[in-house]
Parts: C-alpha cells; sequence; structure tokens
C-alpha cells in the first residue's frame, strides 16, 4: 500500500532502513550493497530526505553517515506508518495483551535493520504463555499474509549485555 503513495522503492528503502529503527546509520556505499540498487539513485534520494530536515549527518574519515532525525516533527507520524505497513502494530496490538508477565519485546533480523522483509523475528522477554503466543501468531501470520518467528526468555535468562551481542541489530518495540 505504501507503494501508491511513494513511487520510489529506493525512497521505501531508506525510509525502512532509517525510520524503523532509529538507531540505525549507514553511508552511502554500504547502502548501495545492503539494497543492490546504483550509488546516484540512493544519493538523490537521500539528498532529498537530508534537504527536508528528515536525516542527520556527519563525517566519520571520508564517509558520511547517514541517520534519521529522531527530533523532527514528523519522525513519529512517519515510524507509526512504517510499523503499519510492516504489521508490526497489529503484532504488538493482538500478541501482547493477554500473553502473562510480560517485560520487553523486540524486534531483530532484517526488519530491525530497516530492510523489507516477509518475516517478522521477534524477541519476548518475561514468564509468558507460551500456548496463546502460538495461537495469536498464527492468526496474526494469516492477517499480515508474513511469516512471524519468535523466541521468549524468562526474566532470569535475560542479560542486556549479551542480548547485544547475539542481536546486534534490535528494536524495542515494547516494554512494561
Amino acid at each position: 500500500m505504501i507503494e501508491a503513495l511513494i513511487s520510489s522503492k529506493t525512497r521505501i528503502k531508506l525510509l525502512l532502513k532509517f525510520f524503523l529503527n532509529s538507531s540505525n546509520k549507514s553511508y552511502l556505499r554500504g547502502l548501495e550493497t545492503e539494497f543492490g540498487d546504483s550509488t546516484n539513485g540512493i544519493r538523490l534520494e537521500l539528498n532529498k530526505l537530508e534537504e527536508a530536515g528528515l536525516l542527520k549527518t556527519r563525517i566519520k574519515g571520508n564517509k558520511k553517515i547517514f541517520q534519521a532525525d529522531a527530533n523532527h516533527p514528523l519522525f513519529d507520524d512517519i515510524h507509526n506508518i512504517l510499523l503499519k505497513f510492516t504489521g508490526l502494530d497489529k503484532v504488538i496490538e493482538k500478541v501482547i495483551e493477554n500473553l502473562g508477565q510480560l517485560e520487553h519485546v523486540f524486534l531483530v533480523g532484517k526488519l530491525a535493520k530497516g530492510l523489507s522483509s516477509d518475516i517478522i523475528d521477534l524477541v519476548f522477554i518475561g514468564d509468558i504463555d507460551k500456548n496463546y503466543l502460538f495461537s495469536v501468531v498464527q492468526k496474526v501470520e494469516v492477517n499480515l499474509n508474513k511469516k512471524i518467528r519468535f523466541v521468549s526468555y524468562l526474566n532470569s535468562e535475560y542479560n542486556e549485555e549479551k542480548f547485544s551481542k547475539n542481536y546486534p541489530d534490535y528494536l524495542l518495540l515494547w516494554s512494561k
């Protein structure tokens, strides 16, 4: 549906990359490798987003590093649109409400990196009802037409440092 509003596939990829997870950073050649698109098309779209103030930049060595400006007035709106586009809003809404003693839900994998994916990878932290989670995930998968993979850890198993090493690109979706 977002393709009807935004005709540039490169711009959609850039919005996913930077606005789904605001901690994502990248440079032109890195985006070229990641997207498999030409640098000219990526550069044009980066320039447009930077001119609009949606991206902030810094120079590191000879690379210009891009990152979403989370303080931009439209950041939250764009982020919410992308949550709807990826289906993450429905996952959060449907799954979390009756799970039990849930502490955190993280998005990991391709979507956390800001890449388009038909698979949603989630990590649940807390003492949760896994049977309920499994049944709800099956229903949400049908509604979204996407596969959902998940892992759950008890609070006692969760170690932030170890988690960051296992999942270097993650996005906190929900926290108690």
